[in-house]
């Protein structure tokens, strides 16, 4: 069946093909990912528009080189660049005139109205892949629930539910959030884990209920008689980490730091290693050192697919030889269920001149970020230094992303966040977390990037991670001496 035919039976003229589940997950399993079963790619954000006479995937620079390698044939894949919002781009490509399809429970509700003026089908099923995992939760408790009271909530955000209720689930690699949502009324609370209880609570509740449409899903938000608008306060208290969390994440990165410096060894000492066997040994790292699941998928890449920033193959044919770049991110958690998240980049053998340069530009950009000082710091400020330093230093070389994302429950959060976008000029609180990580690309040679995980305290930013740098890829003659005079607060390996 051709796309007009199959947008025909639908009735509709377009249809917004999303990446996420029902429960709005960055990570879903592929299984659920409807956008990857129509075009193949497997990174974590960006959605595809299939129209009469086309199919369109967008993603951002993370993933330019791995969309062109991925995709199935006859797929147009729209580049984004630093500052382009997706649906911007979407709504250029549609008439509005025509009928834009959208899966109601894949889509949140401030999505959904950003369509407004468009003529929209919702639609209660997803016609390109309607399957849905049962996650047979297995709840532990992390925390003591968060002494939280408010006047008819309801919260459908996994990392805020999980957040509340002190309650992680291991049952599923790369997460540790419940797969539930929460009714909140003074002290009495309502888990719903079942979908067909949750609807039927929503559309009989007959008082007004608070809710946030950037994380509601449309098929709920309509289910709802009075719904009252406002953004979620739990957010914030999220993401300003308690001392009892903060304690808890320097245990678990303690824990990754060993793992990556196993790792390293590995790699050292042994040859002919793919960058499967890397990811492997990764992964009984993380388990030996006590971790319940990964974060997210680890990244190895060698070379040139470290210029891919999200690679994700981690190929059994891809082999570390001698002169070789292998660029490592991952991250694990532990029993308190906050993700750990790091990046290295390590060189078998002794380096050239130009990973060294490379590599040693990237470090620049992080001792600037990390020991930047200013009264009221935000993301924006951090990444727009980041980028000063970065862009068009190196030919051929391009630091394509966003310097860093709040972490927490979930390896990606927000606030903070730092980046070019809005979000990105809020303050940076005491005790928010979150990751330092400039980064340098060229498809035809390989990619660095050095990433740190941090908190913010009383002005100063503060790294969890101690895992050193690699003495042998640092060019010391482009270190100024406050540079030099930084980088002793960090072991040289």
């Amino acid at each position: 069946m051709n796309n007009e035919e199959f947008l025909k039976q639908l009735g509709v003229d377009y249809l917004l093909v999303n990446s996420t589940n029902k429960f709005l997950v960055e990570y879903p399993l592929l299984e659920e990912n409807a956008r990857y079963t129509l075009t193949g790619f497997t990174g974590s954000t960006g959605d595809a528009l299939m129209t009469k006479d086309a199919i369109y995937l967008f993603v951002d620079g993370r993933y330019h080189i791995q969309a062109d390698l991925e995709v199935k044939k006859g797929i147009t894949v729209v580049k984004l660049q630093i500052g382009q919002k997706q649906d911007e781009e979407i709504r250029k490509l549609i008439n509005p005139e025509k009928i834009l399809g959208i899966v109601s429970k894949k889509v949140s509700q401030t999505r959904l109205e950003g369509f407004e003026g468009y003529k929209l089908k919702l639609l209660d099923f997803d016609p390109i892949n309607d399957f849905t995992v049962v996650h047979n939760a297995q709840y532990y408790k992390a925390f003591e629930p968060v002494e939280y009271k408010s006047e008819q909530v309801f919260i459908s955000n996994l990392e805020e539910v999980s957040y509340l209720t002190g309650l992680r689930d291991f049952s599923s690699d790369n997460t540790a959030k419940i797969w539930a949502k929460l009714f909140i009324s003074g002290d009495e609370r309502k888990l719903f884990s079942d979908d067909k209880e949750c609807d039927e609570f929503l559309s009989s509740y007959d008082k007004e209920l608070t809710v946030d449409k950037s994380t509601i899903t449309a098929h709920d938000y309509y289910l709802i008689k009075h719904p009252v608008a406002k953004p979620s306060d739990v957010k914030l208290l999220k993401a300003i980490k308690s001392e009892i969390e903060l304690e808890a994440y320097k245990d678990a990165f303690s824990r990754t730091d060993k793992a990556i410096m196993e790792i390293r060894e590995y790699i050292e000492q042994n040859d002919n290693l793919s960058e499967y066997d890397i990811a492997v040994k990764l992964r009984e790292a993380y388990i030996k050192n006590g971790a319940k699941s990964l974060s997210f998928n680890s990244i190895v890449a060698i070379n040139e697919n470290s210029a891919q920033a999200h690679y994700a193959k981690n190929s059994k044919d891809v082999i570390l030889k001698d002169g070789d770049l292998v660029l490592i991110d991952s991250g694990a958690y532990y029993e308190s269920g906050l993700a750990t998240d790091i990046t290295r980049v390590f060189v078998k053998g002794k380096p050239d001149e130009l990973q060294k340069r490379v590599y040693t530009m990237v470090l620049k950009a992080f001792l600037n970020c990390f020991n930047y000082k200013v009264t009221n710091l935000t993301g924006f400020e951090l990444d727009t230094l980041a980028h000063n330093m970065l862009d068009d230093k190196i030919a051929g070389f391009k630091f394509n992303h966003g310097l860093g994302h709040g972490i927490g429950i979930n390896v990606h959060e927000a606030p903070p966040n730092l980046s070019q976008n809005e979000i990105a000029k809020c303050d940076i609180k005491d005790g928010m977390c979150f990751t330092i990580e400039p980064g340098l690309y060229n498809p035809q040679h390989f990619g660095v990037r050095l990433e740190n995980s941090c908190y913010y305290n009383n002005g100063k930013i503060y790294s969890f991670v101690k895992m050193g740098y690699e003495g042998k890829l640092i060019d010391y003659s482009m270190l100024n001496s406050q540079e030099k005079e930084w980088l002793e607060g960090f072991e040289i390996l």
